[in-house]
């Protein structure tokens, strides 16, 4: 049967365990991150289970099945710094319940193969969002990933290495795509909505497409008393201009745009801004309307710097199109989710999760949120009430028996348990 219990015992454990006063400190490839992927392991022991590790670096534990087909349930327990507790890690171990539940109704032998993957470095230390399921996918760049840096300057090619990984041979993790039919997977919504309309759970409709740069300008270093204002190619008025200008610009166009960090150098009082370096994000559902906040932020970018006798130069870090999730799953999970509680909701993830590159890698993909307090996540207050928490693996598991009956064929609904 469902422990629920359980569940809640074990995130708060990895809680007690990987995190400080300030949140949850599981950043991919640092010791508390390992720590986590051990903890999760300990708790397999008494599972007719097999635990590998691909070329990537994605954790995977397999619950063979009658059939070679596969159903994946997949989270990731790395965190941002001072993140929160449920952000990824309950993915993971509302999946393992679920394993647990089909090795003790079925034997240890479900009629699909079911396969919990733990993806590696899905939060981005290096400014690459979802590492390891992009490596699967096929979407990973290696080379141009290994020169990313974290902003402690270590790279990512160096971290892996570190950790036992060879980032040349990361995208030999897409030969686990030979026999997957679905993936499923369960997140904290990390917004507002469903708190707004009072509900606990909704079904994912896909997720928004993101462009993510670095943006460097260049003016000149000068000292702060003698130079006249209006001879200054101060770098960071570039930065001020465009601060003003995003959020009206994501209004014209709908989506989010985020200036996420900021540097300057000389970096001291009494100088000129020579050098400002920063990131932004945006996001849309719709690809015409994420091409339009580029673009108009490059023009708007390219004119202040002409305006201030700057130079500009920009850098992708990251982009990835808006990802539509699979129908038949999308009414599945909400099926699910009627199962288990009176209402459920369509809405789409702003947020990136390795969901999205599981369906561009061509695998039928459903996902469903639960209710974030105050829309809070990457902050260590992030909660979702216990009770929610347990409804969600309750649909989880309801939505699991659906995708097997949709693999093997058998449409018709599972009786309730």
């Amino acid at each position: 049967m469902l422990d629920l219990h359980r569940t809640l015992t074990e995130l708060r454990e990895l809680q007690a365990r990987t995190a400080d006063r300030h949140g949850a400190q599981r950043v991919a490839y640092t010791a508390p991150w390992h720590a986590a992927r051990g903890y999760l392991r300990a708790q397999l022991e008494d599972l007719p289970v097999t635990v590998s590790t691909d070329p990537a670096g994605n954790h995977w534990v397999t619950l063979p099945g009658e059939s070679r087909q596969e159903l994946w349930i997949g989270g990731h327990l790395d965190s941002v710094p001072n993140g929160g507790w449920l952000d990824g890690s309950l993915n993971v171990f509302a999946g393992l319940a679920v394993l647990r539940r089909l090795s003790h109704q079925y034997a240890g032998r479900p009629p699909v193969t079911v396969r919990l993957v733990d993806w590696a470095d899905e939060e981005g230390r290096f400014g690459h969002s979802l590492y390891g399921s992009s490596a699967l996918s096929g979407q990973l760049a290696p080379d141009r990933a290994g020169r990313l840096t974290d902003r402690d300057g270590v790279s990512m090619r160096a971290a892996l290495q570190e950790s036992g990984i060879d980032l040349d041979r990361a995208l030999e993790a897409g030969g686990a795509r030979q026999h997957a039919a679905a993936y499923l997977e369960l997140h904290i919504e990390q917004g507002p909505v469903l708190e707004r309309q009072g509900l606990p759970l909704g079904v994912v409709l896909g997720t928004c497409g993101v462009e993510r740069h670095r943006i460097t300008v260049t003016g000149r270093a000068a000292h702060a008393g003698s130079t006249p204002m209006d001879a200054r190619q101060d770098a960071l008025v570039v930065l001020g201009r465009l601060s003003q200008e995003i959020y009206a610009m994501t209004e014209r166009h709908g989506g989010v745009s985020t200036i996420g960090s900021v540097t300057t150098a000389p970096g001291i009082p009494t100088s000129v801004v020579e050098t400002c370096e920063f990131t932004l994000d945006q996001r849309h559902l719709d690809p015409a309307g994420l091409a339009a906040l580029w673009t108009e932020a490059q023009a708007h970018l390219a004119r202040s710097c002409e305006e201030g006798g700057c130079t500009l130069t920009v850098s992708e870090l990251f982009r990835i199109g808006p990802v539509p999730f699979h129908p038949d799953l999308i009414a599945a999970g909400e099926q699910a989710i009627l199962d288990v509680t009176p209402g459920a909701t369509r809405l789409p993830s702003g947020p990136l999760h390795d969901a999205a590159q599981v369906a561009l890698a061509g695998i039928p993909t459903g996902m469903l949120f639960v209710q974030s307090l105050g829309g809070l996540s990457h902050n260590a207050a992030e909660d979702t009430c216990e009770a929610d928490l347990l409804l969600s693996v309750r649909a989880l598991d309801r939505l699991t028996d659906r995708a097997m009956a949709w693999i093997t064929g058998d449409q018709a609904t599972p009786p309730a348990r």
